[in-house]
């Protein structure tokens, strides 16, 4: 009997690190996505400021 429970307890407790583990592999991925999506906004700004001039022609009319 004792064994029994002892082997329900751990079965019980994988159980239940299994799900954490489900939990941190999402967050991994939504952390992964999030960066790379932060670091494609900011290069396609970057670009899109050296593409587009500035209004830096209208202060040097002046």
């Amino acid at each position: 009997m004792k064994f029994f429970s002892k082997l329900f307890s751990i079965l019980f407790l994988s159980f239940l690190l299994s799900g954490c583990l489900v939990v941190s592999a999402v967050d991994l991925a939504a952390s992964a996505a999030l960066t790379t999506a932060k670091i494609a906004v900011k290069t396609t700004g970057a670009v899109a400021d050296a593409v587009i001039p500035d209004s830096d022609d209208e202060e040097e009319d002046k």
